[in-house]
């Protein structure tokens, strides 16, 4: 339990690391839902081992040590979503709560046999790229649905937030990865954007969700 819960602290620095180089303690805590002191009490034992920098006074920093480990956390998770997904046939809206669990299995070898058994996927049900056995990330540069232009046709890559209730919302409307869009209005007003896709016509999306999907234009 000791090493799933620092594991788990490797893994919100990362996340924060990438919004940001310099890491609150604050900002660690409300991650993880953890109070100051418990948050403090691991940055100093994460940081005899190399893992963060942390000086008092200063902000927090992640180290290329912790990069990797966390890579090789981010690496196991997504395996396990795309897994779940795949071959179990999980709803991707289902997989991250039971990949929480499966990421702190430690015997790579089980990891690397269901990355052969589903021929090596690169992103996961999200979209979002799986580091390869080194920890090395190939990260796409995709664009927001909303700055697509009008008349345009998109294809759905990837996903900017993977809530439990963003999901859910796109199921009802039938958009998942790979879902191609054609923006038919663009409102002035608050920049929704109105959309027809497979046997959809005039659906309108709000600003808010074209913000949280990923497209690349065709």
């Amino acid at each position: 339990m000791a090493s799933d819960i620092k594991e788990n602290y490797i893994k919100a620095l990362f996340y924060l690391h990438q919004k940001n180089e310099d890491i609150s303690l604050s900002d660690l805590g409300e991650e993880l839902k953890v109070s100051k002191p418990s948050a403090s009490d691991m940055i100093h034992k994460l940081q005899k081992e190399e893992i963060v920098i942390s000086r008092k006074y200063k902000p927090i920093r992640i180290t290329e040590k912790g990069k990797q480990q966390a890579a090789l956390i981010i690496r196991k998770h997504r395996l396990s979503e795309i897994f779940l997904a795949q071959i179990m046939k999980f709803g991707w809206e289902e997989v991250h709560e039971i990949a929480e669990e499966l990421e702190h299995i430690k015997m790579d070898k089980f990891f690397d046999r269901m990355d052969e058994l589903m021929g090596f996927p690169t992103t996961d049900p999200h979209g979002s790229p799986i580091p390869d056995k080194n920890g090395n990330f190939n990260k796409p540069n995709y664009n927001q649905l909303s700055q697509a232009t009008l008349k345009s046709t998109v294809i759905v890559k990837a996903l900017r937030d993977s809530s439990v209730e963003f999901l859910l919302f796109l199921n009802n409307k039938e958009i998942q990865l790979n879902t191609k869009i054609t923006i038919t209005h663009v409102e002035s007003f608050d920049k929704s954007l109105t959309v027809s896709y497979d046997n959809y016509t005039d659906v309108v999306l709000s600003k808010t969700i074209c913000d949280r999907i990923l497209i690349e234009e065709i």
